[in-house]
């Protein structure tokens, strides 16, 4: 049996042949609904009101520019994953070399456990307002804990399952999670200040620019993702559909929340300064209507993790940890227990930290994106077996191990980047230009990585040697 079509799906690294490759682009549009169905887009969406100042026509045009700038990245990407029938990290051996690809690999395996912490995060805290509301219970040590315990437990056992699993739980929730935002929508509607949400006045353009790459980094962190998703689909599948159900569903989860979370900081200014990011929904709505709708949205956050932590047992894979996909997400699982512990006990502003860790996590998958960008369009193929192939008979193997061209782009643009970079708990010393107040640190690393690469000399993969070209040749044909 095919391994996409088992209960558990086996299939780790290796591409997809293409008998087995019964996927379809319109199953693109619940994965990405999916990926953005977080309350922490409401806590966005007020912070672009209070810390951006930003009035509600601005708030929209961030609301409908992050999406379209950021998923679309993510779209064009993940049209590598139907070329090459194998995940992200695992289609970039062919372009930084066996052991080069350690080292983009390494740096967004690490800044996927903070995005999975997040998540974790809001998980556990949609849990413990979820039972506050229901049964008065007050939060604890060890109930968050617990809490913890459980969301990341769930987040192991879909993400282990595999790309089945995913698709089934990703469609039910688009569905609830639609028919209940549209509940709370209807709700807001009657319930707010109309008159304060359309008379703040305007905010400055540059802040509008930098509240676009906040909502936008989010979309960002899912780029070496893409062909995870799409690695099952035709080689005939239409790039521009791919491209479109990707904006598609990613655009209509997050246009609606950010610009719910902006009403609703007229209601509730502290809404993006609290320390715990889901309790205001259970103070703002009806305990009917707040419930069920955590509820649902605790399920959404079960599927962004479970996704992540999908991706990161492929990346874990690339890394060279030898064991199975299932097996290497426990290692993320573990991760985001212990720092989610931290970020709920420890720390003292979760906004703060959010924000911050979507700024630095934009720049570090931007020098990843220009360089893998700019060779996908270059090539339309990959060699399966040499992706799978570490040794020094592969063909991605380039010198050493490593394409130097690519490697290089990738490391000035990670400098570049920061250097245009701005945190709560860094500055890089360009963060004062037009590029760094405007939050484009993301964007100079994608043009830098890009640029650099476009020009300099092509790394061609090793020559084959005689003996072995085809044997390679008949093993590629097979795999097709």
């Amino acid at each position: 049996m095919p391994a996409e079509e088992t209960a558990i799906e086996t299939r780790g690294l290796e591409p997809v042949p293409d008998g087995e490759r019964g996927g379809r682009v319109r199953e693109l549009v619940p994965t990405w609904v999916a990926a953005n169905i977080s309350v922490l887009l409401l806590t966005m969406g007020a912070g672009l009101v209070i810390f951006n100042k930003l009035n509600i026509w601005q708030v929209l045009v961030v609301a409908v520019a992050a999406p379209v700038v950021s998923y679309g990245i993510v779209g064009l990407i993940s049209i590598a994953g139907k070329r090459g029938g194998a995940p992200g990290m695992a289609l970039s051996r062919a372009v930084f070399g066996q052991r080069g690809n350690l080292f983009p690999g390494a740096l967004i395996w690490v800044a996927r456990w903070g995005w999975e912490t997040i998540n974790a995060v809001s998980g556990a805290y949609a849990v413990l307002t979820v039972l506050d509301l229901l049964f008065g219970v007050e939060s604890s040590t060890a109930l968050i804990v617990v809490t913890l315990l459980f969301f990341v437990g769930c987040t192991f056992v879909v993400s282990g399952l595999g790309i089945n699993a995913l698709r089934v739980c990703s469609t039910w929730s688009t569905y609830l999670f639609g028919a209940f935002s549209v509940l709370v929508l209807g709700y807001l509607v009657f319930t707010t200040d109309w008159s304060a949400v359309f008379g703040k006045p305007a905010g400055s353009t540059a802040m509008m620019i930098a509240g676009i790459g906040t909502i936008a980094a989010g979309g960002i962190s899912w780029v070496p993702s893409g062909p995870d998703f799409t690695r099952y689909l035709p080689r005939t599948a239409s790039s521009k559909a791919m491209v479109g159900a990707t904006i598609g569903g990613a655009g209509v989860v997050v246009l609606p929340m950010v610009l719910m979370g902006a009403v609703m900081a007229v209601g509730t200014p502290d809404l993006a300064t609290a320390q715990d990011p889901v309790s205001f929904i259970g103070e703002l709505l009806p305990t009917w209507i707040a419930v069920p709708y955590l509820l649902i949205a605790l399920v959404g956050m079960l599927l962004i993790n479970s996704m992540s932590m999908y991706s990161a047992g492929f990346t874990a894979q690339t890394l060279g940890i030898k064991v199975p996909r299932a097996w290497a997400v426990s290692v993320n699982a573990v991760i985001s227990l212990v720092f989610g512990f931290l970020l709920m006990v420890v720390a003292t502003s979760f906004f703060g930290s959010f924000i911050s860790f979507l700024t630095l996590l934009a720049v570090a998958f931007s020098a990843w994106i220009g360089v893998f960008g700019v060779d996908m369009m270059r090539r339309t193929t990959y060699d399966g077996p040499a992706l799978l192939d570490t040794t020094r008979t592969s063909a991605y193997w380039y010198k050493g191990g490593f394409a130097w061209q690519a490697m290089t782009a990738w490391a000035l643009a990670l400098v570049v980047g920061l250097l245009f970079t701005k945190v709560d708990w860094f500055a890089g010393p360009l963060a004062t230009t037009w590029i760094g107040q405007n939050g484009l640190g993301w964007a100079a690393g994608i043009v830098t990585s890009g640029v650099l690469y476009a020009v300099l000399p092509r790394t061609a993969p090793r020559a084959l040697a005689a003996e072995d070209a085809g044997e390679r040749e008949l093993a590629g044909s097979l795999s097709n």
